[in-house]
């Protein structure tokens, strides 16, 4: 039975490497996640046919009603509430590690529930195993609720800093360290176990309260990577393969996303979690003039005269669309100016959104086909040949700032090249600022037209206006 379950572990391994592998690209995402999914329906049946597990009732009222909720979920979170889930779900996979690692402690200890005076002697490298454990998933279970209520608009969005932000961080992590050093030598010290416990949480919320709402793209990811780390070593504690295997899968993949994330910003990890931008998350008009000349609007009407000209047109997606959940109305606009003839294309800025993939997300839940999404890196050559370029809440990433001022703060930062386009039109409720909290150059460029308004109300019109006009 025990080559049985390893070969099992085994197989559902391979089978996660593959489902990582096919999520790399939307065409093959669905055929990922199922082979991912087997793998963990395999790895959890071999470890359930373990000659360790002594009771099923729990096992499997825990596992109906995770179903069960797992199904709500499902069901009932919307798209645009995905960087939400995904948030969740890491925090609850770190909390399971951190859960998972108390209980072994106490199986382990000969002390507990009643003291028998019993020596407790814990291996090192159980010991080593088990306060990572609680370090890195209490760490993760905090921050992800943190993130989650970022995105939810529980928590504030803006970047939250401290007196003796970083120090105060700093010494919590040494306190941890230097506490776990002396649990593993002193097995008894319950206290104290329960104490790097408590700070482990503690230390989520304070690592991840001062990051932006805008980073959560890198928050996500960071705490993805986290998750699996929390995984791995819970399976050092348990002596499980197939669990340290499923760890360090998530948590390299997180880590390799985060990187990227952070290139797509031109941003070290350390400025982003250490509270990124000093103008970052405030709020407030932008000026209406600048040395680039003066903001220019258009209306529906005479949006919907110019794209009646036009024979390609590039859409940029940004945050903005997901909030006004624009998505459906954005593929009704595409499938309108396509029936005119008009070649449309969408460009898609890596951290554009709350999560990595976000627009990748809410456009392929709206049915568009996912050959017309473009990467950046794939489609900034072809701006200078387009005839319109339509951003829908998009903001520092199409801002020209970034390639010239170098006091600027998204220096050097890859932007979408929307202003090399003939004609861009931007879609934004007001000229308040972004996330960097400084003007978009763009508003006021000769060839820029602001279209204000709600980006759901304001495309709606646009395609009824497009189609009266047909």
């Amino acid at each position: 039975m025990k080559a049985v379950i390893e070969i099992t572990y085994l197989v559902s391994s391979i089978l996660f490497i593959f489902g990582i592998k096919k999520l790399a690209s939307p065409k093959t995402a669905r055929q990922g996640n199922f082979l991912a999914a087997v793998g963990m329906f395999l790895a959890i049946v071999a470890t359930l046919l373990d000659q360790n597990v002594l009771t099923y009732e729990w096992i499997i009222i825990g596992s109906i009603i995770g179903a069960l909720v797992g199904a709500i979920m499902a069901i009932k979170v919307p798209m645009t509430g995905m960087p939400q889930m995904v948030g969740l779900l890491n925090g609850f996979g770190g909390g399971a590690s951190t859960l998972v690692a108390l209980s072994e402690y106490f199986r382990k200890n000969p002390n507990y529930p009643v003291d028998t005076g019993a020596a407790f002697i814990l291996p090192i490298d159980q010991g080593i195993a088990i306060i990572l454990s609680l370090l890195i998933g209490g760490v993760t279970f905090t921050g992800s609720l943190i993130a989650f209520g970022k995105l939810q608009g529980i928590v504030t969005g803006k970047v939250v800093k401290y007196p003796l932000q970083h120090p105060i961080n700093l010494l919590l992590v040494i306190a941890v360290l230097v506490a776990g050093a002396y649990v593993i030598i002193n097995p008894d010290s319950l206290g104290l176990l329960l104490i790097i416990t408590a700070v482990s949480l503690v230390l989520g919320v304070l690592l991840v309260l001062p990051i932006g709402g805008a980073d959560m793209p890198v928050a996500i990811s960071l705490l993805n990577s986290y998750s699996g780390l929390a995984a791995s070593t819970t399976g050092f504690v348990l002596g499980n393969n197939e669990l340290i295997i499923a760890g360090a899968l998530v948590g390299a993949s997180g880590i390799i996303l985060t990187i990227i994330m952070c290139k797509g910003m031109n941003r070290s990890l350390m400025n982003v979690v250490m509270g990124g931008w000093a103008s970052a998350g405030t709020t407030g008009p932008a000026t209406t003039t600048s040395p680039k000349g003066q903001v220019k609007s258009i209306d529906t009407e005479e949006l919907a005269m110019l794209l009646d000209a036009v024979s390609s047109v590039i859409i940029v997606p940004g945050y903005g669309m997901a909030v006004a959940q624009a998505q459906h109305a954005i593929r009704d606009l595409m499938n309108v100016l396509e029936k005119k003839g008009v070649n449309v294309r969408f460009a898609i800025h890596p951290v554009a959104g709350r999560m990595p993939g976000h627009m990748n997300v809410l456009l392929a839940e709206a049915q568009v086909p996912y050959d017309k999404l473009y990467a950046m890196e794939d489609i900034n050559d072809d701006f200078p040949n387009t005839d319109v370029v339509i951003v829908v809440g998009a903001n520092d990433v199409v801002n020209p700032a970034a390639r010239h001022d170098q006091n600027s703060p998204i220096y050097g930062m890859p932007i979408l090249n929307v202003d090399y386009a003939k004609t861009v039109i931007i879609n934004k409720r007001s000229l308040n600022v972004g996330y960097a909290g400084i003007d978009n150059e763009l508003f006021f460029y000769p060839n820029a037209l602001m279209y204000f308004g709600d980006a759901k109300e304001a495309i709606t019109k646009l395609v009824n206006e497009l189609k009266a006009s047909s």
